[in-house]
């Protein structure tokens, strides 16, 4: 497997973001030889009682929870933020063929927990991190203790996933060249410096980098014969029995996801009793326009629903 790694001098002087780069390797996977390097971020205490995982979607990267790692570490929490492969400052594999969800599942499932050895967790997923983290709920139900979903989903092609979404798609396939930060500055209600555009451009230093970013829009199951369709729906049923505190925090404005946390809503047992909120003024990517207040429904969702 052909990787290609962005240099480090891209990710240097970014605003906002003065958080230590950490590592982990994991295997490449389905047979492949060699590593994939994944980047993620570790603030607060790391002895910590209650530890966040903030997983984030396409085409962002961990720059996305820039403002809610503060406000959390300084609530005693700690906090994971991964880059997703693909993205960040983890590794590219060159080939789009390379990328497929259930390796995307693995590699986090490998770095978090063979890596890290993370368990007592609360997910904060959004776009394609729902998607994966809600899998590896699904999958490892063991290692979690609550679960926030925000402007996200886990689509099984059985539902049409609307117009926005389809739209989206097909660009991503069809624009010559994938404008990765204007990208995030669309998705967003409130308009981003240039200097926030391009740390979401730095990641990618040309188009070669972009294969994950390509390819994440083709991976979401759009049909019942997807790939992934019957693990999503093995996922679906795990959820169905899932009474850990699940809550929505989803924004008004996002045309991609409206709707998706009815959902959870009506086939999540935790979700019941939960204070869901919608965020009012902001896009698909919510933690950028309402950072600290998505950190703050976190927070207090944490505080409400502690064990013991």
């Amino acid at each position: 497997m052909k990787v290609l790694r962005t240099p480090d001098e891209r990710f240097s002087r970014l605003p906002g973001f003065e958080f230590e780069p950490h590592y982990v390797d994991v295997p490449a996977g389905d047979g492949a030889a060699g590593t994939i390097r994944v980047h993620y971020l570790d603030e607060g205490d790391p002895g910590a009682t209650e530890t966040v995982l903030l997983m984030h979607g396409e085409p962002s990267w961990s720059y996305l929870y820039r403002k809610m790692i503060p406000p959390l570490a300084a609530d005693g929490i700690r906090v994971v933020a991964p880059d997703l492969v693909g993205f960040g400052r983890s590794d590219k594999p060159a080939d789009r063929n390379d990328y497929t969800y259930e390796r995307h599942v693995e590699w986090m499932r490998s770095a978090l927990f063979d890596g890290l050895g993370l368990s007592g967790l609360t997910v904060v997923g959004q776009d394609w991190g729902g998607l994966i983290g809600l899998r590896l709920v699904a999958e490892n139900p063991d290692r979690f203790r609550r679960v926030v979903a925000a402007n996200t989903g886990l689509p099984t092609g059985d539902m049409d996933m609307g117009d926005a979404f389809l739209a989206w798609q097909r660009f991503s396939q069809e624009t010559p060249e994938l404008p990765v930060g204007g990208i995030i500055a669309g998705g967003c209600t409130t308009q981003l410096p240039e200097e926030v555009v391009a740390a979401y451009d730095a990641p990618f230093p040309d188009e070669t980098y972009k294969e994950g970013a390509r390819q994440f829009p083709l991976l979401v199951p759009t049909r019942p014969d997807d790939p992934a369709a019957g693990a999503n729906r093995k996922a679906w049923e795990v959820l169905a029995g899932f009474a850990k505190p699940f809550l929505c925090a989803y924004s008004d404005g996002d045309p991609i996801t409206r709707g998706a946390d009815q959902l959870f809503l009506a086939r999540v047992p935790g979700a019941k009793g939960q204070a869901h909120t919608t965020i009012s003024g902001g896009g698909h990517f919510l933690q950028e326009d309402r950072g600290p207040e998505l950190a703050a429904a976190v927070a207090d969702f944490i505080r409400t629903n502690r064990e013991g």
